[in-house]
């Protein structure tokens, strides 16, 4: 059997590992949404040359709305500037958590070659959220 103090000596030295990869993790995850964002009003990275023909009839849809990849985009770069700071990390991750959904759905249905990445940014999205499990319970409570 092994000593609980030994169990809580592995946990005290994991933690601030597990602290420092988080870190990396989320700013990484910033990161893209705020280049998704950005790249979203100033169209600074070109569409694939093989793009299918049903994900440019969607987005040339999305841009007929004038509002809403402005608002998307404006969602994602406010979002990921939030989920970059670790003080702000917890109301980043619900503000950013629809367009993930939207990521992942866009992923499944329309380009399943992207279904990866989006599972991943999904996976640190909802780590984020289980972290700060608290926070969001504290809301719930009456």
């Amino acid at each position: 059997m092994i000593p609980s103090t030994l169990i809580a000596n592995f946990f005290h030295y994991i933690s601030p590992m597990k602290t420092k990869v988080l870190n990396i993790l989320c700013f990484l995850f910033g990161l893209m949404m705020i280049n998704a964002g950005l790249n979203k009003i100033f169209e600074y990275i070109p569409m694939p040359a093989d793009m299918p023909e049903h994900m440019l009839k969607m987005y040339a849809a999305f841009k007929t709305i004038g509002w809403l990849l402005p608002l998307v985009a404006v969602v994602e770069v406010i979002g990921g500037i939030l989920f970059m700071i670790p003080r702000t990390r917890a109301f980043g991750a619900i503000v950013v958590f629809p367009p993930v959904v939207g990521i992942l759905l866009t992923h499944i249905f329309q380009a399943p070659e992207g279904l990866p990445i989006a599972i991943v940014l999904l996976i640190i999205n909802v780590i984020v959220i289980f972290e700060n499990k608290e926070k969001f319970l504290a809301l719930l409570k009456k």
